[in-house]
């Protein structure tokens, strides 16, 4: 289990930097980190600067932080995250929410660009994750508890919050955006998955894939955070269509939709 010391120490060096305490929180997907340039009185942390921060090496992730205003709410955004097949345990993965939990954050908005396994849904829409499935053994609660973070058993019956899930659905339709609600299966990678896997994972009630977010929720239902998940649907899963899959496709793909998806993001933000 990670350090209540370690992550307490990183939130205070932040909260030096910036001197105000955001209650909202964006850690943003492949193809979406650029997002943070539209932040009005931005101040950015290299990861590096961070003490005990990991470094994100992904393809199409930044390794910083960017605090600044979206209208008129003050939010901090990880412009990078870290993923198991990097080489991170979820241990680490789940890091950087704890850190924000210490710092006063309250709501934590988590994007991924996702493989689309419901055949009804299109590449290019969005998805508002209500449950997720991790078939995976390793946690990033195993080991010692310390309370101070959160409880030893945690429920994970509304890790993604009925509340925020509703805000963003009625934001869309406002926006004219379309918006599908789906369960979100995680892997490990940093292979695709095969066309097997997409069929059990289809039966077992997924809508989409992904190799990251979940440790982040699970960390964030942990420790209290109000979670909304929102997936960019950038490809069909493997098996689906009769076609390869690469990481450039994902990569364009979101960023053919970060437009839509900042609209959505601004004005759920706004509404918090």
């Amino acid at each position: 289990m990670l350090s209540y010391e370690k992550a307490k120490a990183s939130a205070d060096f932040i909260l030096n930097k910036i001197k105000i305490v955001p209650k909202i929180a964006i850690i943003l997907g492949s193809g979406l980190s650029d997002y943070h340039q539209k932040l009005d009185e931005k101040i950015e942390i290299p990861y590096s600067q961070i003490p005990d921060f990991p470094e994100a090496t992904a393809i199409g992730h930044k390794s910083k932080l960017v605090f600044g205003k979206i209208g008129s709410k003050y939010v901090i955004m990880m412009c990078g995250r870290f993923h198991c097949y990097e080489g991170y345990s979820m241990e680490q993965a789940a890091f950087p929410v704890y850190v924000l939990k210490l710092m006063g954050v309250e709501t934590l908005v988590v994007t991924n660009a996702a493989g689309c396994i419901n055949e009804e849904f299109d590449v290019g829409q969005l998805m508002v994750i209500k449950d997720h499935i991790k078939l995976v053994i390793d946690s990033p609660l195993r080991g010692i508890n310390d309370e101070r973070l959160g409880p030893r058993f945690n429920d994970m019956s509304f890790a993604y919050s009925p509340r925020l899930r509703d805000l963003a659905k009625e934001v869309a339709y406002g926006l004219g955006l379309t918006l599908r609600e789906g369960v979100y299966a995680f892997m490990p990678g940093p292979s695709y998955e095969t066309p097997a896997e997409i069929k059990a994972l289809s039966i077992l009630g997924a809508d989409a894939v992904g190799m990251s977010t979940v440790p982040e929720v699970i960390a964030a239902s942990h420790c209290g955070l109000e979670v909304l998940g929102l997936s960019m649907l950038t490809n069909m899963a493997a098996g689906i269509l009769d076609q390869p899959l690469s990481h450039e496709e994902v990569i364009e793909a979101g960023k053919n939709g970060a437009d839509y998806f900042a609209k959505l993001i601004d004005a759920v933000i706004e509404r918090l």
